[in-house]
């Protein structure tokens, strides 16, 4: 006996289905590899501002992505006000959101991470978190901060430090795993204003 019309798919949305369900990735894909591909190394913060602004889950005022820095779904990232991403870092917001507050520094060529995998894994499960890093903190040069972490308001991850827990505020970490070597002075009250006319 044959299937009627009405007990079969019609074709049309199966396709449309099977063409929607694939669509969105490429499309997210290809807004991606335009950044991290090709705008970045534009020498014009203006073309790099006018992209992250409609790109980034939200951004504040007077904010400064300098070049070569690539994003990982940039739509759960979020950069308060006055924040300076530096040259070459990595923020990976693929299934966690950034949360950056306001006048952060963020190093050269550091990376911001949430998501990494389970080590004790059997089949390499997905394993991470949201992170969040408060007002006026300041993540050094190649310092990286891991899936899951809060960097506290005024706190410092020194160069190359590896951040695995969370970093109290007006803390000074560092080492790997980052560990705590100091306090800063509570009493600080600036604005980022770097933005070099190249970078």
């Amino acid at each position: 006996m044959h299937a009627t019309s009405q007990e079969r798919p019609p074709i049309r949305r199966i396709l449309f289905e099977s063409t929607k369900l694939r669509l969105r990735p490429f499309a997210g894909g290809l807004v991606a590899w335009i950044y991290n591909s090709v705008l970045t190394h534009a020498p014009s913060r203006w073309i790099r501002t006018v992209y992250l602004t409609w790109w980034l889950g939200g951004r504040g005022q007077n904010v400064a992505v300098q070049m070569r820095c690539r994003f990982l779904n940039a739509r759960k990232v979020f950069l308060g006000r006055n924040c300076v991403v530096n040259f070459g870092s990595l923020l990976d917001g693929r299934k966690h959101a950034i949360r950056i507050g306001d006048n952060v520094s963020i190093g050269p060529e550091a990376a911001v991470l949430t998501l990494g995998h389970d080590p004790q894994s059997k089949d390499f499960a997905d394993r991470g978190g949201e992170v969040v890093i408060g007002d006026r903190a300041w993540v050094g040069f190649r310092a990286i901060v891991m899936p899951g972490v809060t960097v506290g308001e005024g706190a410092v991850v020194a160069a190359g430090a590896v951040v695995t827990k969370d970093v109290p505020p007006f803390t000074i970490v560092a080492g790997v795993p980052a560990k705590r070597i100091g306090t800063r002075n509570p009493d600080i009250d600036y604005s980022l204003e770097y933005r070099p006319w190249l970078m």
